[in-house]
């Protein structure tokens, strides 16, 4: 037994040695062929630079501009409609009050505590809304001649939730404001317009309605 494992041992070392041997040959330097440059990722400011030329350069950041341009003034002439507001079809009242209450201490320029946290405070008692809040779809004609034909002679400011405010403001000659974002509306729980806001004491009436233009009084 030992004689046979000496015979088989020794064809197994020489084919591991004759493979050692090679993978040393086929392991040498055959140069370099080429240019090399190291892995690294292109520099992001430097992209955007070399687009912003070329852009300028094909004339493309003129076009941009000039398109940002129209639709600022697209935006400015008629801002987005705010959404969820529709007709009013019935008269829908509800008090509003606007009662708040400080949730931290708010003082003066001396650091003497004018408000303490926790104070219940009404705004109306100290700024009282002089005029109407009167809110409208400035594309429905009709609540346009219904506002016109209720408040027009008082100082009520109008607040469209639609249509193009510095156009009516020139064919009427009266100023148009906008609920931008529909922040006032949903201040106020307001659904359907025309919709008024009226002060009633220490809180506030609001009042949907439909635009029904009262008849005309006799002369």
């Amino acid at each position: 037994m030992k004689s046979a494992t000496k015979t088989w041992a020794f064809p197994l070392c020489a084919t591991a040695l004759a493979l050692v041997v090679t993978g040393q040959a086929q392991g040498r330097d055959f140069g370099q062929y080429g240019a090399v440059w190291p892995v690294i990722e292109p520099d992001l400011l430097a992209q955007i630079h070399a687009r912003l030329l070329h852009l300028e350069a094909t004339g493309e950041t003129a076009k941009l501009n000039e398109e940002l341009k129209r639709r600022t003034i697209a935006r400015v002439n008629r801002p987005t409609p705010v959404a969820g507001i529709g007709l009013a079809s019935a008269v829908r009242r509800w008090s509003f009050d606007p009662t708040i209450t400080v949730d931290a201490d708010i003082k003066d320029d001396k650091g003497r505590t004018v408000i303490a946290r926790g104070t219940r405070v009404n705004p109306l008692d100290t700024v009282p809304l002089r005029a109407p809040l009167v809110f409208l779809d400035g594309d429905d004609q009709r609540q346009i001649d219904w506002a016109l034909a209720r408040y027009g002679r008082t100082p009520a400011k109008f607040i469209l939730v639609g249509g193009a405010p510095l156009e009516l403001m020139k064919a009427k000659q009266r100023r148009f404001y906008f609920d931008q974002g529909g922040k006032l509306t949903e201040h106020f729980s307001i659904r359907a317009v025309p919709a008024v806001v009226e002060q009633q004491g220490r809180q506030l009436l609001v009042t949907e309605q439909p635009p029904k233009i009262p008849p005309a009084r006799p002369s």
